[in-house]
């Protein structure tokens, strides 16, 4: 993420004159223009991550921010990310004031979005990450028939690397590990219920034998 650049300071003496003065220093970036004033930086660094199949279809979509809001909004802009990135061998697209990184794998497209200014490596290791989490999980097999069997993890995975546009991992090692204690709690958790129902038929069949 670039560093915000320092805020406006006064001119050379104007805080001294004012001391002397017996009057307060004038205020950081006192008598500038608002529209020069930077906002203060944001944790929402990532602002989507899809992927489409082989003729821009979505398999799965995830939107950060209200930048679309709608799904028909989503998704003229998934098909003219496609349409731009298909036929290319870059790895980055600047679209709609928007950095883009995307990779192809056999019949399908993965892209992260972020705004203009974010860092490009910074979008690249979100994406790096997602694309080595998935083929772990698949087996190498990165492409749409794996993928759709296995969405569930798709989305377990993807929820380990980003939350609410905030990256939180970005080591597919570490990611894997998460899903999987997630999936062992989740079978746990299940094979329990699975026992309760059981348990359960047992005392009915029980009492309806006495």
């Amino acid at each position: 993420m670039q560093r915000p650049e320092a805020w406006p300071r006064p001119h050379p003496g104007e805080g001294a004159a004012a001391a002397q003065a017996g009057g307060p220093a004038p205020p950081v970036g006192a008598g500038e223009p608002s529209g020069l004033r930077l906002q203060e930086p944001s944790l929402y660094t990532i602002k989507a991550v899809f992927i489409l199949d082989n003729d821009g279809r979505r398999l799965l979509a995830k939107y950060y921010d209200d930048t679309f809001p709608s799904m028909k909004e989503q998704m003229v802009f998934e098909k003219n990310v496609f349409n731009k990135t298909s036929r290319t061998e870059s790895e980055i697209a600047f679209f709609g004031g928007m950095t883009i990184v995307y990779k192809s794998s056999i019949d399908l497209f993965l892209y992260v979005v972020g705004s203009s200014h974010e860092n490009e490596l910074m979008l690249m290791s979100v994406l790096t990450c997602l694309f080595e989490s998935l083929s772990h999980m698949l087996r190498k097999n990165v492409e749409k028939r794996w993928l759709l069997e296995n969405m569930d993890g798709a989305f377990l995975v993807l929820d380990e690397i980003v939350d609410g546009g905030v990256i939180l991992e970005s080591d597919p090692q570490q990611v894997i590990q998460k899903v999987n204690f997630r999936a062992d709690d989740s079978s746990l958790t299940e094979q329990s219920v699975t026992q309760v129902l059981q348990s359960a038929k047992e005392q009915i069949k029980w009492s309806l034998l006495k």
